[in-house]
């Protein structure tokens, strides 16, 4: 059996990437550890619990870090609505976490599972980089961390050329980034093109008939609003779902290239954004395999195996 930390911020993207992790029958979901983001960290907190509840699943769930290591907390609630699953009525509120922080919860199933924790992250790093910052030894005993940020090849969705994710806390990202661990980036530009729905895709998703695949097309309906605001399109795309499907299936990434991969950390327009140097202009030793292409039939099987 795999053993996962998921470290998420969760919002109606990561809502799904659990629901595909603890259905998954060949992992298993260790430690849910809360960051704010997309949410601040109590609602992002109550989600995840929620989505703990409706799998039926035993695990444990740590709350974080509650605002980026130096810069104020900007979320995305304009995006995932107010609560961070659509706003569509969902009993969010009164579930515990367990006692303790989520940093020492990272450090402590690192040392519990050494070489055998898998960690996902689906929100900025910021509990990463606090973990690595309190026990830097842990870098080395993760069997691989695959991260949902930043973009491999293409354009940004919080600026012209940032994703969300980085953006928040480039600081925390970078540190991460620099840490030497076996890490995976899925960014958003995969997601775009491999995991986004239109209308028709939309209606495969209600087609399907079960109340989970309803479940997860209604908690991305402020999401969808918002995209059409945006765009002119209705439809959403679930970056957090295919980094999941990744994490799980390694085959799901049908191009991926080790290469060298910071962070910038200035302000503006490129603040967060991730400089990928695929052509080793900068001649330093890659530090990040990057999902270049990836399969959506593969994608859609998890996805769709997780509604049963």
């Amino acid at each position: 059996m795999r053993h996962l930390l998921i470290d998420t911020d969760t919002g109606s993207d990561d809502a799904v990437a659990l629901l595909m992790a603890m259905k998954s029958p060949d992992v298993k979901v260790e430690v849910i550890t809360i960051v704010a983001g997309n949410v601040p960290a109590d609602k992002a907190l109550q989600n995840a619990l929620y989505m703990v509840d409706l799998c039926q699943y035993e695990t444990k769930v740590y709350l974080g870090a509650e605002k980026p290591l130096i810069r104020p907390l900007f979320t995305a609630q304009f995006v995932h609505g107010d609560d961070g699953m659509g706003d569509i009525g969902l009993d969010l509120k009164g579930r515990k976490p367990l006692e303790g922080h989520a940093v020492d919860a990272i450090i402590d199933t690192v040392n519990k599972f050494p070489n055998e924790i898998e960690i996902i992250t689906l929100g900025p790093l910021t509990n990463m980089a606090l973990a690595l910052a309190k026990a830097p030894e842990i870098a080395s005993k993760i069997k691989s961390c695959v991260i949902m940020g930043g973009v491999g090849l293409g354009y940004g969705n919080i600026t012209p050329v940032s994703e969300y994710n980085i953006w928040v806390d480039p600081e925390a990202a970078q540190m991460v980034f620099q840490s030497g661990m076996n890490m995976t980036m899925v960014g958003w530009d995969i997601s775009i093109k491999y995991a986004a729905f239109d209308q028709k895709a939309t209606q495969e998703l209600r087609n399907i008939q079960k109340p989970l695949a309803d479940f997860v097309v209604d908690i991305q309906g402020a999401k969808a609003r918002f995209t059409s605001e945006i765009t002119g399109e209705i439809g959403f795309d679930l970056p957090d779902p295919i980094t999941v499907a990744v994490a799980l299936d390694r085959t799901v990434a049908t191009d991926i290239k080790k290469l060298y991969v910071e962070v910038v950390l200035g302000e503006g327009l490129t603040r967060g954004q991730t400089i990928v140097d695929h052509t080793n202009i900068l001649k330093l030793k890659p530090n990040m395999e990057v999902v270049l292409e990836a399969s959506r039939a593969q994608f859609l099987a998890q996805l769709y195996a997780s509604f049963d």
